[in-house]
This record gives structure tokens, sequence and C-alpha cells, in this order.
């Protein structure tokens, strides 16, 4: 018997769900809570939708900086709990704390424990049924490869590692000189012939094509593909899969086709936006360098005791265009760190000082790279600068790596919020698709992502 097509949503729909039913329910919540028990502090009404929008507006902005709509978070129930709470106490005190937007305190502070609890246990409730009942079943997706046999392993991983929701139950086999049978785990190879069987017996909703190679690709295996995509089925190129999942860019199997796959964004030469976005830069720029004045004792000390070092370090980085600037921190590792050659920074590294590390976890060793971003070396988001040794060794091995250098370096980007450290070449490699997805995809939207995420990791302590 043929299965009925699940519900699927995509990974940018799930988050938009989230978002609209914590604000639905918190604002329902409060709704009745007026009508029924003569609540008069929060009232929801035509005439009070400031208040409505604000605290809305708050939830999501504190709920994205304390990762509620991180959906492998929203997927666990102790994550779910300690996320929410946090969001929810810290949405709760800044909403009181705004005189001209929130209503006026209440007399009895009675009210101010029931407004806080009213959205803590909704929006608790909600996110529960959201994991028992919606996410392990609604958000399932049957999804079919066609691939090279030796491809396998590798694309599976890549993409069910980032949506455990999205299953590859089966593959289409085109290498025409490898015909042994193999199955993978639970992927079930599918001879070609038998394709559309097995998509409407599975109940199979989406068939992706990651081979480039088209001489495996029959004429009964193309007919069977057409047949799919009249009856709506989704058809897609793996790149384009890959990039929609992991917000990467896949240069390992675009090759020599990459600029065909890689339009640069337009906000890379728009005036106006590099004209907002550098302003924003100069005041976090007064910000930044304020904020290292006030630290300042505390480092000196710190560095004094802990590092036993010069307190500032600088370095050669490779910029804009390519060109070689120095990028100033404050010190982290003992001296002399590179007395046996230049090697990558690593997880737990010996040579950072007890003190240095917490720098590194809290961001504070980068405050003075403020004063690159007001010379115009770097930018506040962007690719982080690498060393000239290491572009010149790791350009020669990995193609598009110098494509990183279009635009400044950044304080911050996408691969900082995304990945850790780059402690090798093979990781480098994952950090470049980072790199070059924010190249392709820059907008103010995604600086805004990357600006939460950049919150989020120091709040947390997730620097290294």
């Amino acid at each position: 018997m043929p299965q009925k097509n699940k519900i699927h949503f995509e990974i940018s729909e799930r988050k938009v769900i989230l978002r609209f039913f914590d604000s639905f329910f918190v604002l329902g919540a409060l709704y009745l809570l007026s009508q029924v028990f003569d609540y008069h502090y929060f009232n929801v009404s035509s005439t009070n939708y400031h208040g409505a929008i604000v605290l809305v507006l708050y939830l999501n902005v504190f709920g994205s900086i304390f990762e509620m709509y991180n959906l492998q978070v929203a997927s666990n129930q102790f994550q779910i709990l300690k996320s929410t709470v946090i969001a929810v106490s810290t949405t709760v005190l800044v909403y009181l704390l705004t005189p001209v937007l929130s209503p006026e305190l209440p007399k009895q502070r009675i009210s101010i424990v029931i407004f806080y609890f009213a959205i803590l246990f909704v929006i608790l409730f909600w996110r529960f049924f959201y994991v028992y009942f919606l996410a392990s079943h609604r958000f399932f997706q049957n999804v079919v490869l066609i691939c090279d046999q030796d491809q396998l392993e590798e694309l599976v991983l890549g993409l069910e590692n980032v949506d455990p929701n999205y299953k590859i139950i089966g593959f289409v086999n085109l290498d025409a000189l490898n015909k042994n049978p193999i199955d993978y785990q639970y992927v079930k190879e599918v001879k070609k012939e038998e394709l559309e069987e097995f998509v409407l017996e599975k109940g199979v909703s989406e068939i992706v094509i990651a081979s480039q190679k088209t001489d495996g690709i029959t004429a009964d295996l193309y007919q069977q593909l057409l047949h799919l995509l009249e009856s709506g089925k989704i058809i897609r190129e793996y790149t384009q899969v890959y990039e929609s999942k992991t917000h990467r860019i896949p240069v390992q199997y675009i090759a020599r086709d990459f600029y065909r796959f890689f339009p640069f964004s337009r906000s890379n030469s728009n005036k106006l936006y590099l004209v907002i976005v550098r302003f924003f830069e100069f005041a976090f720029s007064l910000l930044g360098l304020l904020t290292g004045l006030l630290l300042m004792p505390f480092i000196i000390v710190g560095n004094y005791i802990g590092n036993r070092g010069k307190l500032f370090y600088t370095q050669e980085r490779i910029g804009k265009d390519g060109a070689v600037f120095k990028i100033y921190k404050f010190r982290t590792m003992v001296k002399n760190s590179e007395s046996k050659g230049v090697a990558f920074a690593a997880t737990n590294d010996v040579r950072v000082t007890p003190f240095g590390k917490m720098m590194r976890k809290s961001r504070i060793d980068e405050l003075p790279q403020f004063i690159n971003v007001i010379k115009g070396d770097m930018a506040v988001i962007g690719p982080r600068p690498e060393r000239p040794f290491f572009v010149k060794e790791i350009a020669q091995v990995m193609p598009f790596y110098e494509t990183r250098h279009i635009i400044k370096p950044g304080l911050t980007g996408w691969a900082q919020v995304n990945y850790s450290y780059g402690e090798s070449i093979e990781e480098s490699l994952i950090k470049l698709q980072y790199d070059l997805y924010y190249i392709k995809h820059r907008s103010i939207f995604l600086d805004m992502s990357i600006t939460f995420k950049t919150i989020t990791t120091v709040l947390f302590y997730r620097g290294q």
C-alpha cells in the first residue's frame, strides 16, 4: 500500500511557526487573563496595541539571543526549559523597565508575578506540545538520492546531521562501473527501473540529484523523473539542498561551475547598504573601545599575573583585495608561542594561558580590533582575517579560498557563529563554505542574525 505523504516544513518554516505561536499563545493567554480574571495590568485591545507589539518584539529578540529559535534547542526538553526561562525572564524584565512603551507598573506587585508566570507557562506548554506531537512526526520527510555509490555516506551524513527529520531512505546508483549492490545503514539501493514505484510506495516527497555525470541517467530513469515531477514530487539538485539546509556553499561539489552557482550579493556593491553598515560599525567601535577602557584595569592586572608579556599583541593578516594589515589583540598566549613554528590555533591550545582562555571565551581579547574597524582595515561582520602564511598554504589546496577577500574581514562572521576555530585544512574548508554563503547572501537580515548569534556566544561563554 502506498504511504500517504507526510506534511513537511522546511527549517525556515519551522522557525516561523515557533515565532508565530509563541506570540499568539502569549497574547492569547494575557487576553484571557484580562477577560476572565479581571486582570488589568496588560490589556490586549485596539487601544493598547503598541504594548502588545513591544512585548512580541522583545520576546522575538531575546528569544533569538537565548536560542529559543534554534531548532536543535527547540527539540530538547532540558534545553527548552533553560532557554525559555532565561528568554522570558529577560523579556519581562526589559518590558517592565521600558516606561514609555510598557504599561505603568501596578500598585499590587502580584500583578507582575502573574504577568511573568502566565507568559512562562504558556510558552513552556506550547513548546513541549511542539516536541511531543509535532516535531517528531509532521516534520519528517522521506528523500531519495540519485548519486554515485562512493558519494553516498558523505552526502547522507552531510544532510541528516543538519536536519535529523530529513531522512534519506533510498538511493539510485549512477556509477555504471560499480554494479555491486550496497545498502548503507537504513538507506536502500533502488534500481533505476524501480524508482517511480519506490517513491510512490514509501511516500517519498523529494528526489535529490547529486551526481553531475549525465551518462548514468538513462532514458528510462529520465522518463520516471519527468513522471514524478508531473505528479508533484520535488526534484532538486544537491548543491541547492545543501546550501538551504546547512547555510554553506558546497565548493567541493561545484568545481569549475562555481560562478554559475555563486552570484555575489548585490549588497557587496550597494552604496546605501555600505553607508548604513559603516555608520553602525563606527558606533559599535566607539562602544567597544569604551568597554575596553572600562575593563582595562582588570585586563592589565590579569595580563601581568597570568600572561607575563606585553599587553597588546599584533599580527599580520590578509584583508580586502589581499592587502596585508596589522591586527590588534590583547595577549592570550605565552611569550614566544610560535618558537616551534607557525601553527593553527586549536581547542584547548596549550599555548593559551588560563587568563587568556577566559579572555577568548568572553571575546574580550578582540576588543582592540575595533581600532582596525575605525581605520577601515576590518568590518564588524565578515570573514575572519587569516595570516598570510595560512592563506598561501590553504589556497594551494583549496579552490576559491581567496574569494573571501572580495569584502573586508570582520570581528565576527557567519563562520564564527556557526563553527569553531579551523584547526586544520579540512576544517578551514568548512569555514570557507560559511564565508562564501555570507558573501553570496549578505544582507541586513543576515547581519542581524550574526549579531544575535554573537551576543549568544558571548553570553553563554562559547568563545575559543
